[in-house]
């Protein structure tokens, strides 16, 4: 098994899933008392939501490469960004990273692939929906189309994710919104939906919608621990 380091804090509350899935996998794949191999280097999500949203994305990204050499030195050879918005930085943290680096749209797009879809709608926070780091990898590595909410649409989600399911807050009215918006997207021709933030799988789940959702976070681990395991 190789070990497994993990970039954690955005938010916590998914990042606790990460931990769960990882070491729930391991030990229904590997059975008896078997548990994931891996370490965690968290983020204080305050400083990284203020840098966000004041547009410095340069100190963002040194310190996402600072965070993956640390995990590397500390033996990790598979490293996860336990968020899908921070893989804005993904070149900085792989520029001379000798670790692997799994990109969670490139696992997304795997999974997409293996349902044999062509075009998804895309839900996360806006940096997600509206920059191209992550359409442009479905579309360019895999030939998957990616539609997003209107705009309006995309301040709600935006707004829920960072007033409410980061800070652990789960309400109806919201899981609502987002099912309306799914529907939409369906509406456009979203063949499923990627849940391109790893907080909203705590709020939608696949019995909430009629298209396939493509829970990233669970994605990303699975992806993960099949490197780990069978290399």
């Amino acid at each position: 098994m190789k070990k497994i380091g993990l970039i954690g804090g955005m938010s916590w509350e998914s990042s606790a899933v990460y931990y769960r899935l990882l070491n729930e996998e391991v030990s229904r794949l590997l059975g008896g008392t078997h548990s994931c191999d891996c370490i965690m280097d968290s983020v204080n999500f305050a400083d990284i939501e203020s840098l966000q949203h004041e547009g410095k994305w340069e100190q963002l990204c040194e310190l996402m490469q600072r965070k993956a050499r640390n995990l590397q030195d500390a033996g990790a050879e598979i490293i996860l960004l336990c968020t899908n918005t921070m893989h804005i930085c993904s070149d900085s943290i792989t520029m001379d990273l000798n670790a692997e680096f799994l990109h969670i749209a490139v696992a997304t797009g795997e999974a997409i692939r293996a349902k044999g879809l062509h075009k998804v709608g895309l839900l996360g926070t806006k940096f997600t929906m509206e920059r191209d780091f992550y359409a442009k990898i479905l579309y360019d590595t895999f030939g998957i189309e990616v539609v997003v909410p209107k705009e309006a649409d995309r301040e709600r989600i935006h707004h829920c994710i960072y007033e409410e399911l980061v800070r652990g807050i789960f309400l109806e009215n919201s899981r609502e919104l987002f099912v309306r918006i799914i529907a939409d997207l369906k509406q456009n021709g979203a063949q499923g939906v990627v849940l391109g933030c790893t907080e909203i799988p705590l709020l939608v789940k696949q019995e909430h919608v009629n298209i396939p959702v493509f829970d990233t976070t669970d994605i990303h681990v699975k992806s993960a621990l099949e490197r780990s395991l069978n290399s």
